[in-house]
């Protein structure tokens, strides 16, 4: 969590929001299943987006980006290199990206729902669907913490 004494208005709503989606993600088994679940999520879901048409999956990473960097600059870089990596990956998917974005976005969709069975508390999207977009900040803001760097 950002813990610096000139934190803007729009640095706390990210630790808001952060600490909100933390709250029904506290089970380490939850916790690893998100780890695998959403990065594959994000990547299936831009996958079945490009297998419609590239600049939709374009489109949709550039909004997204939009949206983080009025959260955190540091998050938005970090999402920036994460979705080069998730193009880059598309690509190399070639013409098997629809088959396998469906594929991934399924099994990655159960784990999901049994990381929360597990849990005992719903998804955070289900209460505000802005929480799609910060499950990857909460993966990355755990990892953050495990290195040492303040966000």
């Amino acid at each position: 969590m950002s813990t610096t004494a000139h934190t803007s208005p729009l640095e706390r709503k990210i630790d808001i929001l952060i600490d909100h989606y933390g709250q029904s993600h506290q089970n380490p088994t939850n916790e690893v299943i998100h780890f695998v679940a959403i990065p594959l999520i994000m990547l299936s879901l831009c996958g079945l987006m490009f297998a419609l048409h590239p600049w939709l999956a374009y489109a949709f990473i550039a909004a997204s980006m939009v949206y983080y960097a009025r959260l955190n600059w540091l998050f938005f870089g970090l999402m920036c290199a994460w979705s080069a990596l998730i193009i880059g990956l598309l690509h190399a998917m070639g013409n098997q990206v629809l088959l396998l974005s469906a594929a991934i976005f399924v099994g990655a969709w159960i784990a999901q729902f049994i990381g929360h069975k597990i849990e005992g508390k719903k998804p955070s999207f289900l209460e505000d669907i802005q929480y799609l977009w910060i499950g990857p900040l909460f993966v990355l803001s755990k990892l953050l913490r495990q290195l040492g760097i303040r966000w």
